[in-house]
């Protein structure tokens, strides 16, 4: 475990030291996560850092939100000297570059684990450590394309659609990066030896979509995307127009929920009597397009409220937020001048903690570096001005 940090943290991670390598995309996110669980981040950041890509105003960039924030000179021997006297002292190390690029620092796995054999190696990767992709530039969209993930998104006839970057930067790569720290955390409790987790973003995704690999295996499912049961395929889930011009999604894919939204809608008795019978589909998407299409939003909210016809209005961000659901499980937060979801998941002995945006500078001292040392090197510009502390 890593050294004392001193911090009055909360969360199952209390007391555990993080390194986050800073980059864009799943690290991040990992490392808002975990901070959120209790974990002590600290984010190291180029000296000459910029954030052009993405410009945000510090309280609302949860890149950094509960992280201490070091800029460090990696170029200088006395930068690179510095990050490995406090990988001697951590739990837990990310980083999200090519591969090959903590190697030139003199910081790869050989030389970390060498110092600090007990610590968890994370590396973030769109196409993982070896294979002739490895070193090629990407992003969300260009490693799901890989995958085959994205043939399956979009519909019938008509292009693939992105996601959002949600399948491939956070759920293919953030969630299996911090899956994979939490189980060889738990993993070194019995040989107390660490390791090196190798997390994709191509193989994440690939995983995501493992059961539709069972799926097209048994003939149930077919590759022409917009044609199956949970694609849009089936006129029974998917999302319909409003009268005006707001949006239902119906997702009745068992019989007894497709029979109360049949009743509730209603539907044609001949049509709801043909749930599974794909020659009836497109009449059945019509009639339910045409229903919904002569009614308001909000008739609808009303008309399917207190029903398992598993029909929802499609909220926007402020109004999931609002929602009574939302509100009784306090599943937002209002911090620091904006609404956004609280931490997850929840958890009954050791809660944790919305982050705070960043502090002004890291403390070093909590890993053996005095403070004299800590002015020497602010001095030297390695490591970036307002960075040396002694808190």
């Amino acid at each position: 475990m890593g050294p004392d940090t001193g911090d009055d943290r909360k969360g199952p991670l209390a007391g555990f030291t993080v390194i986050e390598m800073a980059g864009l995309g799943p690290v991040p996110l990992a490392g808002l996560i975990l901070a959120e669980m209790g974990a002590t981040v600290l984010r190291i950041e180029r000296r000459d850092a910029r954030r052009d890509f993405l410009k945000v105003p510090p309280q609302y960039d949860l890149d950094r939100h509960g992280r201490k924030i070091l800029k460090l000179d990696l170029k200088h021997p006395a930068g690179r000297e510095l990050l490995m006297r406090m990988i001697h002292q951590t739990d837990v190390l990310m980083e999200g570059f090519r591969p090959g690029v903590m190697e030139r620092l003199g910081a790869g796995p050989a030389a970390a684990l060498g110092a600090n054999p007990g610590l968890v190696y994370a590396r973030m990767t769109g196409f993982g450590q070896n294979g002739p992709l490895a070193q090629r530039a990407g992003h969300d969209l260009t490693y799901l394309a890989y995958s085959g993930v994205l043939s399956m998104i979009g519909r019938k006839d008509e292009r693939p659609v992105p996601p959002l970057n949600l399948v491939g930067d956070y759920g293919g790569g953030t969630m299996f990066l911090i899956a994979g720290i939490l189980a060889a955390l738990l993993e070194r409790t019995r040989s107390g030896k660490g390791q090196v987790v190798d997390a994709a973003m191509i193989d994440g995704a690939s995983m995501l979509a493992a059961p539709f690999f069972g799926f097209m295996a048994t003939g149930f499912w077919c590759q022409e995307r917009g044609t199956n049961l949970l694609d849009g395929g089936a006129p029974f889930y998917d999302t319909y127009e409003t009268a005006d011009g707001r949006h239902m999604a119906v997702a009745c894919l068992e019989p007894q929920f497709f029979a109360e939204f049949a009743r509730l809608l209603p539907l044609e008795t001949e049509l709801a009597a043909a749930q599974y019978d794909q020659a009836r589909w497109p009449d059945m998407r019509a009639a339910i397009a045409r229903r919904f299409g002569a009614q308001d939003r909000a008739f609808w909210i009303e008309r399917f409220e207190n029903s398992d016809a598993c029909v929802a209005p499609i909220l926007t961000p402020g109004e999931a937020a609002a929602h009574p659901h939302s509100r009784a499980r306090h599943a937002h937060a209002e911090k620091h001048g904006f609404t956004r979801p609280a931490p997850a998941p929840r958890f009954s002995r050791t809660p944790g903690e919305t982050a705070a945006p960043a502090g002004a500078a890291a403390s070093l001292a909590r890993f053996g570096i005095s403070g004299e040392e800590q002015q020497r090197l602010a001095a030297e510009g390695i490591i970036g001005e307002g960075d040396a502390s002694t808190d």
